[in-house]
Formats: C-alpha cells, sequence, structure tokens
C-alpha cells in the first residue's frame, strides 16, 4: 500500500511577496506612530530652541514669500477670468465677488499654499535632514550628548505649523486683491464694494475651517518632510529619495486632509 505524501507544499511565490509587502507597510505605519509620539513627547520637554524655531520660521515663512505672492495672485485672477463667462451666461456678474471670496477663503488659499509649501518646504527639509543622516552628522550629534530630533524636527515642524496658516492667510488676501483688480478692470467696481459683497456670505464657521486646514497641512508638511529625512538611507540615492517621498507624501496626506476637513465642518454649518 502506497505511503501518502503529508507534507506541506511550498507557499506560491505571489503570495509570500504580498505577505511581506503588507509586512512592511504595517512596519512602516509602526514606525511612522512612533515617530510622531515621540515629537509630541519632546516638543513639550526643556530644553526649547527658540532661536532655532525661528531661523526655521524664516526659511519656511520668509524664502517662500515672493514665490507665495506671485501665485496668490495668479490664483485669484485666473479664476475670476475663468468664473465671469459662466455668471455672465445666467445674469449675475454682481455674484462675483462672492464667488471668488467663497472658493479662495474656504478651499483655495489653504490648498495651494500647502501644496506650494510641500514642494519648496518639504523637499528641502527630506533633502537637507537626509544629507545629514547619510553623512552621519545626526549620529554624530546623539554621540555627542545632544539631542537631535528636538533641534532638528521639533523646531522644523513647529515652523511649518506656525509659518503655513500665516502664508494661507496671506496668500487668500493676495488672491482676493487679483480677483479685485480684474472686476474692478471690467465692471468697474469700487474696493469697498468688492470687499463687502466678498465677506458677506462668509461665516466664522468658514474662517475656521480654513485656519483648521492650514494648520494641518503646516503640521503634516513639517513631520513628513522629517521623518522622510530622518530616516533616509542608502546613500545620496537616498537624499534624492526622502526628497521626493516627502513632496509625495505630503500632498497625498494634505489631499486626504482637505476631504476629512471639508466633511468636518459641513457638520456645523
Amino acid at each position: 500500500m502506497d505511503s501518502v505524501d503529508t507534507s506541506s507544499k511550498p507557499a506560491p511565490k505571489r503570495f509570500i511577496q504580498t505577505r511581506s509587502k503588507l509586512a512592511e507597510f504595517f512596519l512602516m505605519l509602526h514606525r511612522i506612530y512612533v515617530f510622531i509620539l515621540r515629537f509630541f513627547k519632546e516638543v513639550f520637554l526643556p530644553p526649547y530652541e527658540f532661536r532655532e524655531v525661528v531661523r526655521q520660521c524664516y526659511e519656511t515663512g520668509v524664502r517662500s514669500f515672493t514665490l507665495i505672492t506671485l501665485t496668490g495672485f495668479i490664483v485669484g485672477v485666473i479664476f475670476t477670468k475663468q468664473s465671469r463667462p459662466s455668471l455672465t451666461n445666467f445674469g449675475a456678474e454682481s455674484w462675483l465677488p462672492s464667488l471668488v471670496s467663497i472658493a479662495i477663503m474656504k478651499a483655495l488659499a489653504p490648498l495651494v499654499t500647502a501644496l506650494i509649501a510641500a514642494g519648496k518646504v518639504g523637499s528641502s527639509i527630506g533633502a537637507e535632514l537626509g544629507s545629514m543622516r547619510v553623512t552621519e552628522q545626526i549620529d554624530a550629534m546623539e554621540v555627542s550628548g545632544t539631542k537631535p530630533f528636538k533641534f532638528l524636527v521639533c523646531t522644523r515642524v513647529i515652523a511649518t505649523t506656525i509659518t503655513i496658516p500665516l502664508l494661507a492667510t496671506y496668500v487668500a488676501f493676495i488672491a482676493l486683491l487679483g480677483g479685485y483688480l480684474n472686476v474692478s478692470q471690467n465692471e468697474g467696481t469700487s474696493y469697498a464694494t468688492f470687499m463687502e459683497q466678498a465677506f458677506e456670505p462668509l461665516t466664522f464657521v468658514d474662517f475656521w475651517a480654513s485656519l483648521s486646514k492650514a494648520i494641518v497641512f503646516g503640521f503634516t508638511i513639517g513631520i513628513v518632510g522629517c521623518y522622510q529625512g530622518y530616516n533616509s538611507t542608502k546613500g545620496t540615492e537616498g537624499v534624492g529619495k526622502a526628497a521626493n517621498g516627502a513632496v509625495v507624501t505630503a500632498m497625498f496626506l494634505v489631499f486626504i486632509e482637505e476631504v476629512l476637513i471639508v466633511q468636518i465642518a459641513g457638520w456645523f454649518r
């Protein structure tokens, strides 16, 4: 009588690869969780690097001022020009200031600011910390007894969380200025009339939701850029991957947070 072969067959290669990728994904989520938890733990403990926070606010905000100004003005002008034909078809040109202000204050200002900051600031943070990691500067700081996480990570995240809302507010008013110039050129509307019509449909919830978006976006850009750079590997190749990963991940998370905050804000209207 032939014996029955009870030996287990090897798992398919595709199944092993899928299981390995899932394990790596959940391991990455755990590392991100530990990284964020470490930030909230160390940010409230002394020593406080006020001078470095101010320097990072300068690097994040003032160095982005020209690009932010130009982009905000162009957004206001283009959105106003593209919205006019649609309103003209319905004879509702007088609603143009209200439409522009609603779109800019509710969505465009914080979103455009976050996307620009993700591309400029996020990549800069990822590349800077990544180069410090691969050249072992962070390891040298740890050996010397300093706290590189507080000095490098906490200061940058605080700076982006502070400056992105300020930049978003500035972009909103610059975009409204661009919209006013376009409306004034075509309809001859005065500045006082334009601003009165622009702010009439806005509520406190709208301003609060816009500010909340900017704060969350700023924190996300800072923490993603720091995480990518602080944990980069593989030499100079890792620096490029850290910068690229910081931009792509931050932009993706910004869109996800935009949807969530809009949904939450809708519950209070």
